[in-house]
């Protein structure tokens, strides 16, 4: 059965983004992504996918989201996550990588939470991750780690559960 997990690095105060930018660079949590994501469908919206440096990411399913635009090089498009994920069927998990629109639209539905919690809340942000009832969620996985000379903040990697209620 297909799983939906979404991914993100985030502050205390859920930010994860400024000017369609990520807010932290973290070494750990970039390598991180890239070995849960990497075999896998990843679902972007096309700000995203923008914010990318080098384009599609290698050794994935690229999917953009996007109603008005189809042109993005190495990447399949669909108008809504609904349709996407229904082209979808075979993946044993997809992950969501942003931004905070399609979070928000993929939460009521996610199966994971694959989240980066940053010790730090950042002095701008224009884009969250949503809110979540702690209470719905079980920690499954939890690794924590202190700041160091390629991370600027304490951080702490935990993968939530949808608890079945």
């Amino acid at each position: 059965m297909q799983k939906i997990a979404l991914i993100a690095a985030i502050a205390e105060n859920n930010a994860i983004g400024f000017g369609n930018k990520l807010i932290y660079w973290l070494p750990n949590d970039l390598k991180r992504f890239k070995e849960l994501t990497t075999g896998h469908t990843i679902i972007m919206g096309s700000n995203t996918f923008r914010s990318l440096p080098k384009g599609a990411l290698p050794n994935r399913r690229n999917i953009v989201l996007s109603r008005k635009e189809s042109a993005f090089p190495g990447c399949e498009t669909f108008s809504s996550l609904e349709e996407a994920l229904a082209n979808c069927h075979s993946e044993d998990i997809v992950y969501i990588i942003g931004g905070e629109t399609l979070y928000r639209a993929a939460m009521p539905i996610a199966d994971i939470l694959c989240l980066t919690e940053i010790k730090d809340t950042p002095v701008q942000a224009d884009a969250f991750f949503p809110t979540f009832d702690k209470k719905e969620w079980e920690i499954i996985e939890e690794e924590s780690y202190s700041a160091d000379e390629k991370h600027t903040h304490d951080y702490r990697f935990v993968t939530y559960a949808k608890r079945d209620i």
